[in-house]
């Protein structure tokens, strides 16, 4: 009986915990900046396009490479004809007849003015520019990510001290009411604190709505699932801070004309172009091929045969052939089309000279105005840490002040609301300055990390 008490308190236990353990919700998974960065790598449409256009690239220069090796192919035809032949004796006879022929060929160019080797090193390269476009797009979704994780950051942190506002503002109203009470101040004074009590609850509202919405771009920009539940990694704010240096601009310049895929592309492009020249240069030259081929056949009357037959193998043995050649194709007039190619060629190294010159030009103009953009966020950064300072020392001897009496309401509301903007100042410039230090750290080919 005592086994059997305990038998039933140890399933009745198993069930009740399992149970609960079903219903308890699934944890939000917080997401970290790499782990962002890698699912992009992973999963990002766009990126996963590109590689396939590189396995495409590769598998165009393996076929390139194959243009030195010999081809070959077989053939194998067998035909039957009925008709009405002569007998050999002036008459006719209707005979079947069969019909076969079995060869092999093979064929290799031998020279071409180096127009094989010029293609390799053009697939060579344009494999390579594949693969340095998937760099370029991943880089623009890295700072795209970073600068969408840092909205989500920048709208918690104003969350966090909006909801420490609202407090204050409830301890305002509490105290408000007990000088009411006591007569020390006026029922508009009071109603003005609990005005004041109302805007911080909306503006924290607005604040969760704005961590919302971030949250939202983010996990989109990702190219998440809808069903996916989406948080990130909130890091301790003291460690998300500007630099107090920023690097020279002449040495960030100098690392992304060195490193950056879109100058590496562009200086693809102009091989590329000059290989196409040299491919032009060989439409005026002759191309030598080698060929060769061997063979047999065999004939057969079916019905009706007049003469002896000869069997299938010994036919075959009998006919079979070899054949070898070599074969100078001579371009002596091409209708100009010769001339155009080399024409267009020359106009297209001219212009991926003048891409490169561009794109050059384009990124040292990024970084500097990266570069810009970090110096006077940082700039602002400190006026806004220096007029946080004031502002909060301020609101708490304004606080203090009015516990005591010694100001009034209003007073006491012009105070508050000049610390709220010194602290929405504050907050916004800081990540601002983190945001521009990250883009320009990242030409220098420093990786994001938060």
């Amino acid at each position: 009986m005592k086994q059997m008490i305990f038998f039933t308190l140890s399933l009745f236990t198993l069930l009740f915990f399992n149970d609960t353990k079903a219903q308890l919700p699934n944890p939000v998974r917080l997401w970290s900046i790499n782990d962002c960065f890698k699912y992009a790598s992973e999963h990002n449409i766009q990126i996963s396009t590109l590689r396939l256009n590189e396995q495409s690239a590769q598998q165009d220069l393996w076929s390139a490479k194959g243009m030195k090796i010999p081809s070959l192919s077989g053939s194998v035809s067998n035909s039957f004809n009925n008709a009405n032949n002569s007998n050999g004796s002036g008459g006719l006879v209707n005979q079947l007849s069969a019909n076969g022929s079995y060869s092999v060929s093979s064929g290799i160019i031998l020279w071409n003015a180096n127009s094989i080797n010029n293609t390799i090193q053009q697939r060579q390269l344009l494999t390579r520019s594949a693969e340095l476009s998937v760099q370029q797009t991943f880089n623009d979704i890295t700072l795209a990510i970073t600068q969408g994780y840092l909205n989500v950051l920048l709208s918690k942190e104003n969350l966090k001290y909006l909801t420490d506002l609202e407090s204050t503002s409830e301890a305002l109203v509490k105290q408000g009411q007990q000088f009411f009470d006591a007569g020390s101040i006026a029922k508009k004074d009071l109603l003005q604190l609990q005005a004041q009590l109302a805007g911080n609850k909306y503006q924290v509202v607005q604040a969760q709505n704005a961590i919302q919405q971030n949250l939202l771009t983010l996990k989109q920009m990702l190219q998440l699932p809808t069903d996916t539940t989406f948080d990130i990694v909130t890091p301790d704010s003291a460690t998300v801070v500007p630099a107090p240096v920023l690097m020279p601009l002449q040495e960030v310049q100098q690392a992304a004309l060195r490193d950056f895929p879109d100058i590496q592309i562009g200086k693809l492009g102009v091989d590329l172009a000059s290989l196409g020249i040299g491919q032009a240069h060989a439409g005026f030259k002759p191309t030598l091929s080698a060929n060769g081929s061997i063979g047999s056949g065999y004939s057969d009357v079916i019905t009706n045969s007049v003469f002896p037959k000869t069997g299938f193998f010994t036919q075959n043995g009998n006919n079979f052939f070899q054949r070898a050649g070599v074969t100078l194709s001579v371009p002596i007039f091409s209708n100009r089309t010769n001339k155009a190619n080399l024409a267009k060629a020359n106009i297209a190294y001219k212009e991926a000279n003048l891409n490169l010159q561009n794109d050059q030009l384009v990124l040292s103009q990024a970084v500097e105005q990266a570069y810009l953009n970090a110096s006077n966020a940082m700039h602002s950064y400190d006026a806004a840490n220096e007029q946080l300072k004031a502002a909060v020392e301020s609101y708490r001897i304004t606080k203090e002040q009015f516990k005591l009496g010694a100001i009034n309401v209003y007073d006491l509301l012009q105070q508050q609301n000049q610390y709220v903007q010194a602290v929405q100042a504050f907050t916004q410039s800081k990540y601002t300055s983190v945001l521009q230090q990250k883009i320009y750290e990242f030409y220098m080919g420093k990786p994001v990390t938060l």
